[in-house]
């Protein structure tokens, strides 16, 4: 089930769209939280947002600026402020698509359905506490940066990332690398362990990827 995250500050809108969504085969997550919406929205591993403009402490068009700056993931703004100029920012902010208020559910609906199908068909993503792994290029993106990684350690940060706060076993790791780890040194696993490690250093994803000795790995 795909997860959509509705900032919206009014409570029974929120709570209906939630509501219809859910019943849609949607899981959906709200806050109430304004002043710190963006750390939470970027840990919330969600799969599409929708964003009305104006919000409490910063609006819609700031947020849409800084999460574009971090990830790909689509952004429909959905708003009572109709007019092109609204639009066009919404759109050079990196808004997907805009909704005008009061909308149609069902063509709401229709709305995400598209955008998701778009954008599932042009990216493949993964993206956990801001960090973004392109599985379709092999990259890691953070913020405004992207490096790439090689072919074994996408295959680690995919396996860690997709159990986010999972400790994977080491074991578990070579044989998803090797297949299987009865003629593999467990000394390459900890050399790309480590060279992934410093990659994402290099671009400011510090105590992303931890060691718990004795165990494995976690994120």
């Amino acid at each position: 089930m795909e997860k959509i995250f509705i900032i919206e500050d009014d409570i029974k809108i929120r709570e209906e769209l939630s509501l219809f969504l859910s019943r849609n085969g949607y899981t959906c997550e709200t806050t109430d939280n304004f002043k710190n919406i963006l750390e939470i929205v970027m840990n919330s591993n969600a799969q599409l947002i929708l964003l009305d403009i104006n919000l409490p402490y910063v609006d819609g068009y700031h947020i849409c600026k800084e999460i574009r700056k971090a990830s790909d993931i689509p952004i429909i703004v959905v708003t009572s402020r109709n007019s092109d100029l609204d639009e066009l920012m919404s759109m050079n902010f990196g808004a997907d698509d805009f909704v005008t208020k009061p909308y149609n559910t069902q063509i709401l609906l229709a709305r995400i359905q598209s955008v998701l199908r778009r954008t599932s068909q042009t990216t493949e993503q993964l993206q956990v506490k801001g960090v973004t792994l392109n599985l379709s290029d092999a990259s890691v993106s953070y913020i405004n940066q992207k490096i790439e990684i090689t072919k074994n350690e996408m295959k680690i940060l995919h396996l860690l990332m997709s159990q986010e706060g999972t400790i994977v076993k080491r074991d578990d790791i070579m044989d998803v690398l090797w297949q299987s780890n009865e003629f593999v040194d467990d000394n390459t696993l900890t050399v790309n362990v480590n060279r992934l490690r410093k990659k994402l250093e290099s671009i400011g994803v510090d105590e992303f990827l931890k060691t718990k000795r004795g165990q494995g790995y976690i994120i």
